[in-house]
């Protein structure tokens, strides 16, 4: 009911309760009017609230722009990202990659002039990835993957020198470094060969860790690779100052294209479904979580995460009290820029929408393409 509408009825409420009045209106009578109506109005509100369900008033608890930052149960930081690099063994390479907006592929020599405005403006930490794309360089045991004057292996010892204060994460594969492009050795029928396979990666995580990498973060997703090498580094004596990240919950699918253009790591035949985890196997992945943190680990990451947000929900749940990690791939990346280009929707939006809701799931840690733009971004 509208305010004139009360202001009506409580007139005609009145007239006929004081007939010999109805001729007499003055500036004092109005006041009085208005006033009743009011009370009435407030006192129908208050009835509504009381008698109604209090708790569906949600508005006022998100009414202003900080009040809905409140809201948010984690709120993105700097501190939270991961920026991936991709570094070949042409020291002065810098060369853009077509299926990948905006990244390159870094020599060693372009790394220092890079990172530096971004790590002014709050840069914590970078993932490597080697790219080998010398001539005759890979090989069926992936063995350039660990060489002293490889480019991982020299980034890591550049940027320690450069950087002491940027936490360095390697990550450990052998698919950009194997002939054949899967992660690991194979058998003589091209099926892998896990016993051998966590030998060679285990040596590679050692190698990086020796170099000086803060962080070791295996994505092979061959069996029993955390507690080799979580042995390896007590071996050494340096666990004590090693991050071991697990990509333990590693999903097989089409998200990866424009990675595999950027490291060069399209398998020659067949594909990796076979050791990544099949889209649908949410039970697989639990389990996988399990036997990383029995193995081991220090850290669980969850990859792609938009398309698995229920898997960054279990692996909080699994490891609540570990930090969860989640790695939003250059496919959902690439898929967000191509949407924007086309006019769906803002980038800059999408790219906040899709990482709050990796954070929502429960992931304090996310690997991120849009890393630079998140550091401009945050300050605003």
């Amino acid at each position: 009911m509208s305010f004139s509408n009360l202001l009506n009825e409580v007139t005609y409420r009145d007239q006929r309760a004081s007939p010999a009045n109805t001729n007499t209106t003055n500036h004092t009578e109005t006041r009085s009017q208005i006033s009743r109506a009011r009370s009435y109005a407030s006192t129908a509100a208050t009835s509504v609230s009381i008698f109604g369900d209090i708790s569906s008033q949600l508005h006022g608890g998100y009414s202003h722009p900080l009040a809905r930052a409140w809201q948010a149960e984690r709120q993105l930081t700097k501190s939270m990202l991961i920026y991936p690099l991709f570094v070949t063994d042409n020291p002065d390479e810098e060369e853009s990659i077509p299926s990948l907006p905006g990244q390159k592929r870094w020599g060693v020599n372009k790394l220092v002039a890079l990172l530096q405005p971004l790590i002014a403006k709050g840069l914590k930490s970078v993932i490597l990835f080697g790219v080998p794309l010398g001539p005759n360089v890979k090989d069926t045991l992936g063995t350039a993957a660990d060489d002293p004057s490889g480019p991982v292996i020299a980034a890591i010892r550049l940027l320690r020198r450069a950087y002491p204060r940027l936490f360095i994460v390697t990550d450990v594969c052998l698919c950009e470094y194997t002939s054949h492009g899967h992660c690991g050795i194979l058998h003589e029928d091209g099926t892998l060969n896990n016993q051998l396979s966590v030998e060679r990666v285990s040596d590679v995580a050692m190698a990086y860790a020796e170099a000086g990498a803060h962080c070791v973060a295996p994505s092979d997703m061959n069996d029993g690779r955390i507690r080799a090498i979580k042995l390896k580094l007590i071996e050494a004596g340096i666990a004590h100052r090693v991050v071991l990240m697990s990509y333990a919950a590693k999903f097989s699918g089409c998200l990866y294209g424009p990675f595999r253009d950027a490291a060069g790591s399209q398998p020659s035949f067949g594909d990796r479904r076979c050791y990544q985890l099949p889209p649908g196997g949410r039970g697989l992945a639990r389990r996988a979580i399990h036997r990383d943190i029995g193995e081991g680990a220090d850290i669980i990451m969850v990859k792609p995460a938009t398309q698995f947000l229920d898997i960054i929900s279990d692996a909080k749940e699994i490891a609540k009290d570990m930090p969860v990690a989640a790695y939003h791939v250059s496919g959902e990346y690439s898929m967000i820029h191509a949407a924007a280009k086309a006019g769906v929707f803002d980038l800059k939006t999408m790219a906040f929408e899709a990482t709050e809701g990796i954070l929502r799931a429960g992931a304090t840690i996310v690997v991120s393409y849009f890393t630079p733009q998140f550091l401009d971004w945050l300050e605003t």
